[in-house]
């Protein structure tokens, strides 16, 4: 149960700091937050935990909430304000993989006793960590386009910009988020287990993350509502 509790809080925690990121400092305070979330998402990704009947790993919420990231930046701030958000993203996944795998180049001292863990942890992380940037930049880019064509589509139909935004918010995700599960588990996964594996592997990560996109969307309508006082 200790398992269930703690990603329960870590959703929590980590939808509310993208949230306070922005009421202090507005789009910078995303930026900061999705590339924070980036970088360690490419770490927990490696830890696989057992919780709610499904093996998973830590890292699907660090991802989850670079999504709503991006839609808030889209519904508060703009298209381009969100594909910015995606580059931040990338920029840092890049400069974390090339700094980590350098780690392991140096000669460590006699008195140094944690080489051997770094080691441990960041040797096999290059295909995880470049299937990870590279399914990161398809699905998020994919994600800031479907958002935008899903409000063109609720805007003609009820003539009201604002009107529908859970619509936007998890067509644009669920769609994205489908997309990225498929691609980084045949990307980082394959010929590493059987197809029966994979396919339960992508089953158990896509519910994971449409349950932590239909949670993300309280915290969209909480940045509307803050963009919306700051423009009254």
């Amino acid at each position: 149960m200790i398992n269930e509790l703690l990603l329960i809080f870590s959703v929590v925690f980590i939808y509310g700091a993208a949230i306070l990121g922005y009421a202090l400092f507005g789009k910078a305070g995303l930026y900061c937050v999705s590339a924070v979330a980036t970088i360690l998402a490419n770490i927990e990704a490696l830890i696989l935990v057992n919780a709610f009947s499904m093996e998973q790993t830590l890292g699907n919420v660090l991802f989850a909430v670079t999504f709503l990231i991006t839609d808030i930046l889209s519904e508060c701030e703009g298209k381009k304000a969100a594909n910015k958000a995606v580059l931040t993203g990338i920029l840092s996944s890049v400069f974390f993989l090339v700094l980590s795998q350098s780690w392991m180049l140096y000669n460590p001292s006699e008195s140094d006793w944690v080489m051997p863990s770094i080691s441990a942890v960041f040797s096999n992380t290059p295909r995880m960590m470049i299937s990870s940037l590279v399914v990161y930049a398809i699905s998020q880019f994919i994600d800031v386009r479907l958002y935008h064509l899903w409000w063109k589509f609720t805007d003609k139909k009820c003539g009201d910009n604002k009107k529908f935004l859970w619509v936007r918010n998890n067509g644009s995700t669920l769609l994205s988020q489908l997309i990225n599960t498929v691609l980084f588990t045949l990307f980082a996964f394959y010929g590493t287990y059987d197809f029966g594996t994979l396919i339960s592997i992508m089953l158990s990560s896509y519910i994971i993350f449409v349950i932590t996109s239909l949670c993300d969307t309280p915290f969209v309508y909480i940045a509307r509502r803050m963009k919306d006082s700051v423009e009254c």
